[in-house]
């Protein structure tokens, strides 16, 4: 299927009622990527950097480079839902949560982390009523074993085929709204009518000529939403 032409740059006033909006998770949401900095602090060896590497360097996919990545862990179930509560989110993701209910519309995340991980992080700071698609993991002792229920052969790079989402079905005729920052959204982010990009995102819709507005932080991303929709 071709790419929807993304219309980033347009002033034209939009409705509510016509906008879905799908937001990546770490370095988007949260301040730092939560991934890596776990890998930091609980992996039991550096065979993670290597694998980060050659996974930024296009040898390998994410699938591959997050299920090495996850085996180096060790922490149990109970430890990693005391380091998740330390994480910290951008304070305006809930200021945008209750916008996009106030209209009706359902904020999505779309990550290349873990649902239950993200959750976790969301719970700590009372934010209910988001949907989370990521991968997924499960506890045994202080291991962690990681599943991929959104990888595609057709999209052989990516653990979780983001694009899939925005082109499901139930949104035919509806404005796809993308905020992300990084490898993981580089594929969805031709398939939105509105990009919002940062770092290595923002990048590549340069690179490639996708219209997209940049922004450093959630606040930007309020206010522009407020301003391209009645």
């Amino acid at each position: 299927m071709p790419p929807r032409p993304s219309r980033g740059q347009n002033t034209e006033r939009r409705k509510w009622s016509e906008c879905v909006v799908f937001f990546d998770f770490d370095n988007t949401i949260t301040r730092f990527d939560v991934i890596d900095d776990m890998l930091e602090r609980f992996s039991i060896n550096r065979d993670w950097v290597r694998l980060e590497h050659d996974w930024k360097s296009g040898r390998i996919g994410s699938k591959e480079c997050l299920g090495g990545q996850l085996r180096g862990v060790r922490r149990t179930k109970n430890a990693m839902q005391r380091y998740l509560s330390t994480v910290p989110i951008d304070p305006y993701f809930r200021q945008l949560v209750t916008l996009l209910k106030e209209h009706n519309i359902q904020p999505t995340i779309l990550s290349d982390n873990f649902s239950w991980f993200i959750k976790e992080i969301l719970k700590h700071h009372g934010i209910q009523g988001v949907e989370v698609h990521g991968n997924e993991v499960r506890f045994s002792g202080n291991r962690l074993f990681p599943s991929f229920p959104y990888h595609t052969d057709d999209c052989p790079r990516c653990a979780h085929c983001k694009k899939q989402h925005l082109l499901n079905s139930r949104w035919k005729g509806k404005i796809l709204v993308y905020v992300g920052d990084g490898l993981s959204d580089v594929c969805p982010a031709p398939q939105a009518d509105v990009v919002f990009a940062k770092e290595r995102l923002l990048d590549y819709c340069r690179n490639k000529k996708i219209p997209c507005v940049a922004f450093k932080n959630l606040r930007d991303v309020d206010h522009s939403l407020r301003r391209q929709f009645e």
